[in-house]
This record gives C-alpha cells, sequence and structure tokens, in this order.
C-alpha cells in the first residue's frame, strides 16, 4: 500500500509546482506587517483542495477588523479513517513575512522561479513546504480511495509570524477541536537531513525595561540622575547574574544554558552633552523549562530594585512575550512514529531536540497536547531568494503519508 503511495507522490510534481506558484501568488502578510491577512490565500486553497477531492472542509475565522473580509481564516481538511480516534494532525501556517529589500532578490519574491530543483519565492519554505507536503500526502490517499487507519486532520492556521494571536491561540480558546490523544506534527522546522525531532522548547521572556532618571547637562551628573547608567548597570547586571540563579544544563538543547541577552535599545537624547533622564532598554530571555518565569521575574525585580535605590531612578518593565512551554516526551509515540516513518523514507535515524525559539507546537504542548516540529528543511525562511527543494517537498510527503497510515 505504502508503494502505491509512494509512487503517486512522486509522480506529482507538477502538482506541487503549481500549488506552491498559486500560493505565492497570494501575499498573506499580517496587518502588523502592512499586509491585509491571509483571506485571499485561504479562500483559494479551501477551493484548490475542494476541486481536488479534499471535501471535508470547515473555516474558523478569528475576528480582525485590520484585514482584508474582517477575519484571519483558519482552516482545516479532514480525511475521515477507520478510527476516529488518536487523530493525527498536521499543522502548517499560510501567512508568510514581508520580503524586506527587494533589490537583493534576483526575481519578483511573489512569483515563484523553478531552477535546479529549488522553487524560489517568498513564502516557498516557510510554511508552504510544510503545507503542501502535507495536501499531497493527503491526496495520495484521498485520489486512490485510500482510507487511512485513524483520522486525519491538515490545519492551516493564520498569524503564525506575528505570534498566533488569531491562529492556534484563538483556536485553543475559542473552539474545542483537539482531544488528549490526538497528536500533531508542526512542519514548520528541521535540519537538511531530517534528524532532528523538536520537542521541547525553552520558556520565551522578553522584557521592555523603563528608567526614569533627571535630565541634566553633562557638566553636572550631580544635579541629575543619569537614566542611561542605570540602565547598562541593570542590563549588566541581568546579564551576569542571572545565569548564575538559573545554572542547571540540559543536553536536549543548544545551547544547553539558560541565555539572557540585552538586546534593543531606544534613542534618548540627540546630543552628546546631554545625560538622559529616560532610557528603554529590551531583554531576550531563553529559559530551560524546569524554571517558571515567575522565579526569573523575581530576580528580575530583585535587581531593578537595588539599581534604582542605588542611581536614584525609578525602573519599570512590560512583558512583551511570555511563553512558558511543556515538553513532549521523547519517548511518546509521535515522537516514535515519525521516527520510524522518517528512516523508512530517509534512511536518517532521528533525535529529539530542544530549541531557543518558540514555535506553535508551545501552545498545544501547554494544553497538554503531544506535539513536534519537523521538516527536512535547508532553512532559507525570512531571507532574500528564500528557496525549497523539490525533493524535499516530495520526502516530507511520504514521511506524512506514513504517519497517516500507522496502525498505531
Amino acid at each position: 500500500m505504502l508503494e502505491k503511495i509512494y509512487s503517486y507522490i512522486e509522480s506529482s510534481t507538477a502538482t506541487l509546482v503549481e500549488l506552491e506558484t498559486e500560493l505565492c501568488k497570494r501575499p498573506a502578510l499580517s496587518p502588523d506587517s502592512g499586509g491585509v491577512g491571509e483571506l485571499d490565500k485561504v479562500e483559494f486553497l479551501q477551493s484548490w483542495l475542494k476541486a481536488h477531492g479534499i471535501t471535508q472542509l470547515e473555516r474558523h475565522d478569528a475576528p480582525d477588523s485590520r484585514a482584508k473580509g474582517g477575519v484571519r481564516p483558519n482552516l482545516i481538511a479532514t480525511i475521515p479513517g477507520k478510527s476516529d480516534t488518536r487523530r493525527l494532525w498536521i499543522m502548517s501556517h499560510t501567512d508568510v513575512v514581508p520580503p524586506g529589500e527587494l533589490s537583493l532578490w534576483n526575481n519578483d519574491p511573489w512569483q515563484v522561479v523553478v531552477k535546479d530543483g529549488r522553487l524560489i519565492g517568498r513564502g516557498v519554505e516557510d510554511n508552504q513546504q510544510g503545507l503542501t507536503s502535507s495536501v499531497l500526502a493527503a491526496l495520495a490517499l484521498v485520489q486512490q480511495g485510500i482510507t487511512p487507519p485513524h483520522t486525519v486532520k491538515l490545519l492551516f492556521v493564520a498569524d503564525e509570524e506575528m505570534g498566533s494571536e488569531y491562529g492556534i491561540q484563538w483556536l485553543l480558546a475559542n473552539r474545542n477541536l483537539f482531544r488528549p490523544d490526538d497528536m500533531v506534527v508542526i512542519p514548520d522546522g528541521g535540519d537538511e537531513k531530517g534528524e532532528t525531532i523538536e520537542v521541547a522548547e525553552k520558556n520565551l521572556l522578553w522584557l521592555k525595561i523603563k528608567t526614569k532618571g533627571k535630565q541634566c547637562h553633562g557638566s553636572r551628573p550631580d544635579q541629575g540622575a543619569n537614566a542611561h547608567l542605570a540602565a547598562c548597570e541593570l542590563a549588566v547586571r541581568l546579564h551576569d547574574e542571572l545565569p548564575l540563579r538559573f545554572n542547571a544544563r540540559n543536553k536536549l538543547f543548544d545551547p544547553d544554558y539558560s541565555t539572557f541577552e540585552p538586546t534593543k535599545h531606544e534613542a534618548n537624547v540627540p546630543n552628546v552633552n546631554t545625560i538622559p533622564g529616560d532610557d528603554v532598554f529590551y531583554m531576550d530571555m531563553r529559559v530551560l523549562p524546569q524554571y517558571p518565569l515567575q522565579d526569573v521575574l523575581a530576580e528580575v525585580d530583585r535587581i531593578m530594585t537595588e539599581v534604582s535605590k542605588k542611581r536614584g531612578v525609578e525602573m519599570s518593565y512590560e512583558a512583551l512575550q511570555r511563553v512558558e512551554s511543556r515538553a513532549t516526551s521523547p519517548d511518546a509515540p509521535l515522537v516514535q512514529f515519525l521516527s520510524r516513518a522518517v528512516k523508512q523514507v530517509y534512511g536518517v535515524d532521528t533525535r529529539p531536540i530542544g530549541i531557543g525559539g518558540g514555535t506553535v507546537g508551545a501552545y498545544l504542548r501547554n494544553v497538554g497536547i503531544d506535539s513536534v516540529v519537523w521538516g527536512r528543511l535547508h532553512e532559507s525562511a525570512h531571507q532574500p531568494n528564500e528557496y525549497a527543494l523539490i525533493e524535499n517537498i516530495i520526502g516530507d510527503a511520504k514521511v506524512m503519508a506514513t504517519l497517516m497510515m500507522e496502525e498505531r
């Protein structure tokens, strides 16, 4: 049966090029990035799937007055199985990031170019490679009249690039879609060999830190309170002291420790000879999941209080991102099934990993749904001349189809 499915997928190059090309033509940019959302792209995808025999389709639209049609659409395609337990979900996202500086592109980023076995264009890898692979796998079953052992659901979500407020977060808060025994594969990350299965993420904390001092002339620091100096001291102390308190190591991650990095800094005074009374900087913290972020914030409060008192300033912070993530066990059935499928298709032995970046998998894990992030990718996402290899789209589709046919 798998050979029949594989043969169908291998003969589907024209189909995958067509789908990638049509998806790319419809820029699905968030309103936060100056776009109108995903509606045009999802409406096309919905019609295309129906025309190709995937007819059990349902929309779950998150309201967003800034977007075209006033919605951010989330689409589900269902392939019924012999059993409706232990359902397999494959979740990809329809939104993309802006192309950036157009002069860095060799071609129009919204028109797919096929060259040397690659598809080139904005979004062709992130996340249209995974999306297209999941669709090819489903078509291999539907168009050949093959019923999988368990129900398969393809979920195409909105707003992944800007935080998922209108995508998976909205679905979890407003719809009852998932069951405890569901398994979710997210083909939105990986490596060139397909050997890493992401099962865990570091807790993510972004802080915007404000300092209020007293502005004065550069020659009379005694008459003011240097907000920039206090902010610098705080940044150094957070960077140097937090790793001493949260000092565990975990080989699942690379790097295998928690990180606390000062990053962005906003402009304060425009001239050299004025001591600033206001200062704003940012921290990006990636914390091993064994440490609750409330404990990290307690240490931030302690250090901030000491610096404020020492420098005679007022300090406060705002959490721009605060995401804590449970892990999917490396021994979970989903991980074992996926590992076997990758071995069968690619001949590669996989290994579970954790990452410092955030994915939509965290939201699912936090409500008790096993999810993994996997793909055979060259990681050209967000770059000029983003590309996806045709052979990876086909190979990943075979892996997904193998999972769909898993008896479990």
